[in-house]
């Protein structure tokens, strides 16, 4: 769009770029900065145009997205222009992913690089690698206060290492996904020891105050986000003798976006990564970047124009690369991060399905599924060009963040259930043989969230300890059916390292005082290859495990109405235990019905009340998991405990 405010700045600009800037090779960059250039002026001035030097501030944006330019490799700008004239490329269904701690699964990123065959043995071809970059010991957060963004822990490898990595990756076809902590930094990072130092540029990159005045306002409707181990939103710095906003805790201080100078430099780091060969960018925390007084300071309007904004300059400079929307917020938000008021993604063209992975936690729970249907049912569609990430388990805790509204419109009372859940996958609930951990136990609201491996929550561990076959079986197969809904839900299915495999809660941590405080820790396990290798040994629960998600991967990725086109419906057939739905594909007339049973005994589908025409002329119905025709009564599908099918007729075979 030609609008002349703009493009008369976006001409000053160009006159006072630096020689080098000016480059007969940046043809593509100034094309798609003349086409990007309206939407980046209007969102930059309305997020800092009462500055008095809002055009230097320009022209040092501009100057950084072309510098990063330049030095994007020639493979990776090959890329670039593959992908905008594929720009669907990534809502394939072929991508499959897993989640990793390069240290828990090999030591470090060589040892990472030596299992690449690894990941293709399972099918899997998009790595997140979980943050690698310098952490002060102890206080790391998981890898998450980084006090230096462009510098490697030592103890997982160095600059050339990563790019071995990521240059093998790129020959196997495998995606690379790395975070950006784009809310916080270390207290530790040299932005905040120069602000220790009392250099104003620098403290100006933080929330610093005085006194207690206005710390006291926020808090008043501030959540806590650690309340056990962080209460409250502020912590006092003796050297600078100001309060600093630390929302997470004390040694991560928040970055302060209305400052232009701080969204430069995040969006110069996001970038310098992208040239390191990241596919996909994770951004963490996205939910926080704007603070104001008198709300929850998460998932303010400003904060989607900060994801917009640098959406919009990384498309100028990097446009094959993909955004992750890291918000674990309230079902109605979370749509919000892909963008608003568009048909294709503006803000992030990935964001987790923290909603789903929470309300299949309650189905595993409760053996019933209405909650999980109402909770799906109140999710706004997602945008055309965007794609939910469907997880089980991450490295994070599991939030109970279902809408008060849906659990009172299946008949629960809100904090009785969450009280449920808490105490059924901590083991302290009737009969339950889960074996997870409270973490974040907020004693002022009751409230808390749950850690531990998905095996562990299932039952595998507790099996495992009693020598009970029954129960093995029971939890192999709702580790199973678990994954079965991430692969065909529609959206980047992302394994958790460790388990396809079947890896238990890792107690070791208790014995690291730095890590003892934090029970997330027993789900971040340094991975025993030793045990690894009985994937290949029959009979073992390695084994079942490994070889149905390697034969579930194959499927989905030979299936086209797996591909996430907004290709699904929902059928309420009548069984609370039975979650329902459809896959199709309309060109090809393909169609794939999901079927999942999560109680522990055998329910009946009866296919007369699918409002689909087409499943009824299924004949036979056939499984295309398991190659078998299922067994049927009366036009019943009998569906055994704890199962799942993806069903379709022999003639579309």
């Amino acid at each position: 769009m030609y609008e002349q405010v703009s493009f008369s700045l976006l001409n000053e600009i160009l006159i006072k770029l630096q020689p080098d800037l000016k480059r007969e090779e940046l043809q593509h960059f100034y094309t798609r900065l003349g086409a990007n250039f309206y939407t980046i002026f209007s969102l930059f001035r309305h997020l800092y145009g009462d500055r008095d030097d809002f055009n230097e501030q320009a022209l040092s944006l501009v100057e950084i997205m072309a510098k990063q330019y330049i030095e994007r490799p020639d493979v990776l700008k090959k890329s670039d222009i593959a992908r905008e004239q594929d720009h669907n490329w990534f809502l394939n269904q072929k991508w499959v992913g897993m989640a990793l701690y390069s240290d828990g699964f090999a030591e470090d990123l060589n040892g990472l690089k030596s299992k690449l065959s690894y990941f293709q043995e399972l099918g899997v071809n998009l790595i997140h690698i979980m943050p690698i970059l310098t952490c002060p010991k102890g206080e790391s957060d998981g890898g998450y206060a980084v006090s230096d963004f462009r510098q490697i822990n030592k103890d997982i490898g160095t600059m050339e290492d990563l790019q071995s990595l990521s240059d093998d990756l790129r020959k196997r076809e495998i995606l690379l996904t790395l975070d950006v902590v784009v809310n916080h930094t270390s207290n530790e990072h040299e932005w905040a020891r120069r602000a220790r130092s009392g250099e104003k540029k620098y403290q100006d990159y933080y929330y610093l105050f005085d006194n207690r005045e206005v710390p006291d306002m926020f808090e008043e409707t501030m959540p806590e986000i650690f309340p056990e181990t962080s209460p409250g939103n502020f912590t006092w710095c003796e050297e600078m003798q100001k309060w600093v906003m630390t929302v997470f805790n004390r040694f991560q201080w928040d970055l302060n976006y209305s400052n232009p100078e701080v969204f430069i430099e995040i969006l110069d780091i996001i970038l310098f990564w992208s040239n390191k060969g990241a596919d996909i960018v994770r951004l963490d925390a996205v939910a926080f970047l704007w603070k104001k007084i008198g709300s929850s300071s998460q998932n303010e309007r400003e904060a989607h124009l900060i994801l917009q904004l640098l959406k919009d300059c990384c498309q100028v400079t990097a446009p094959g690369t993909l955004f992750i929307a890291e918000a674990i917020v309230a079902p109605v938000e979370i749509t919000k991060y892909f963008g608003e008021d568009a048909v294709n993604a503006k803000e992030c063209e990935i964001a987790y399905n923290a909603t789903f992975m929470a309300l299949l936690w309650d189905a595993v729970a409760t053996k019933n599924t209405k909650l999980l249907y109402q909770g799906i049912g109140s999710l706004p569609n997602k945008l055309e060009r965007a794609t939910w990430l469907n997880y089980i388990r991450c490295h994070d805790d599991i939030g109970l963040g279902f809408d008060d509204n849906d659990i009172v419109r299946v008949g629960y009372e809100p904090a009785a259930h969450r009280k449920f859940l808490i105490d059924y996958y901590t083991g302290e609930y009737g009969d339950s043989n889960a074996m997870g951990l409270p973490f974040g136990r907020n004693d002022k609201t009751g409230d808390a969230r749950i850690s531990g491996s998905l095996a562990s929550l299932v039952g595998l561990e507790s099996a495992l300890q009693k020598n009970n076959p029954e129960e093995l079986e029971q939890s192999i197969q709702r580790i199973l059916l678990l994954h079965s809904l991430i692969m065909s839900f529609g959206g980047l299915p992302l394994i958790y390292y460790g388990d396809e495999v079947g890896t238990v809660n890792d107690a070791t941590y208790l014995e690291d005082e730095t890590k003892a405080n934090d029970s997330r820790w027993a789900h971040r396990p340094r991975i025993d290859w030793n045990k690894v290798e009985l994937r290949k040994k029959s009979g073992t629960p390695e084994y079942r495990i490994f070889t149905a998600l390697k034969q579930m991967i194959a499927v989905r990725k030979e299936l086209s109405s797996f591909a996430d086109f907004n290709n699904r419906e929902l059928y309420d057939v009548g069984n609370p235990h039975l979650f329902v739905f459809s896959r199709f594909n309309l060109t090809t007339g393909e169609h794939i019905l999901v079927v999942t049973n999560f109680d522990a005994s055998p329910q009946y589908l009866n296919l007369d009340d699918l409002s689909h025409q087409a499943f009824n002329q299924f004949n036979p119905m056939y499984d295309v998991i398991s190659g078998e025709t299922p067994a049927m009564f009366k036009n019943q599908l009998v569906v055994p405990p704890f199962h799942y099918y993806w069903l379709t007729d022999s003639i579309q075979r």
